[in-house]
């Protein structure tokens, strides 16, 4: 009875032993599981605060580029207006100069109608009669 006794206890304590490795390997699975969870979630948090850098540094780059292009665009708009006033003043002052021309041909040509009025006429001189006397006719004999 003794050895039956003596096999229930060791039955049972290899039962209790038994038991409590159980619940270690699950304690230490369930552990190992929580690690694994919040190594993922670390990892992920990590990959999406990079990703969220990557399109922030995306979206400021492209804000730079518009910057410039607009300041660009804005330059580009200035010098052709400049351009634009330029030509624009340069035919002012071709109108000018052709307005000048014009008056001071008109001037002229009314100086000299003025001044041509005023003249005598001159004595005109008929075929045959230079200044006045008869150098005679060729005739051609045959």
């Amino acid at each position: 009875m003794n050895i039956h006794l003596e096999k229930v206890k060791q039955k049972q304590e290899y039962e209790r032993r038994k038991r409590l490795a159980e619940e270690k390997h699950k304690e230490w699975m369930q552990k190992k599981r929580e690690e694994e969870r919040r190594e993922k979630e670390r990892k992920l948090s990590k990959e999406m605060a990079e990703k969220a850098a990557r399109e922030l540094e995306k979206m400021q780059l492209q804000e730079k580029a518009e910057v410039k292009y607009q300041e660009w665009l804005q330059k580009k708009r200035a010098e052709e207006s400049e351009k634009k006033k330029k030509e624009k003043e340069k035919e002012r002052e071709r109108q000018a100069e052709l307005q000048e021309k014009k008056e001071k041909s008109e001037k002229i040509f009314k100086e000299w109608l003025h001044n041509a009025r005023n003249k005598p006429c001159p004595v005109l001189n008929g075929y045959g009669f230079p200044r006045g006397k008869s150098t005679g006719l060729c005739s051609y004999h045959t």
